[in-house]
């Protein structure tokens, strides 16, 4: 009888699956972007929004969950509306997510779903 392979420990534990991006994130990361391409301060743009400019700042880094108020005032200062900050929100979602494999189809949590929780194995 011949010995199997040698191995080297226990098997690694699958790769965790990547998160997904926080919504505050990717909408800090717009108002940023778009208040560079200005080239405006925070200053500016928070005393344009009447917002505080530590709270926008926060709010550029991902930090704080801005209520639809301030996020459309943050928009209005840039002169932009709350749909288009959401446009270019979800554009940039699409972008980041669009560049990670995809999840297997046959993987028991897809299966379960389309099943209605029901899974049967052999």
């Amino acid at each position: 009888m011949r010995p199997g392979p040698a191995s080297s420990g226990p098997p690694a534990p699958p790769a965790a699956a990547p998160r997904e991006p926080l919504w505050r994130h990717l909408v800090g990361d717009v108002l940023r972007k778009e208040r560079q391409a200005q080239e405006r301060t925070l200053k500016d743009v928070a005393d344009a929004a009447r917002i505080s400019m530590p709270y926008l700042s926060e709010v550029e880094r991902g930090r704080k969950e801005a209520s639809s108020e301030v996020l459309a005032a943050a928009a209005g200062a840039l002169g932009l509306g709350l749909a288009d900050l959401l446009a270019r929100t979800h554009a940039e979602l699409v972008r980041v997510t669009s560049r990670r494999p995809a999840a297997p189809t046959g993987s028991l949590r897809s299966s379960s779903v389309r099943n209605g929780g029901l899974c049967l194995a052999a």
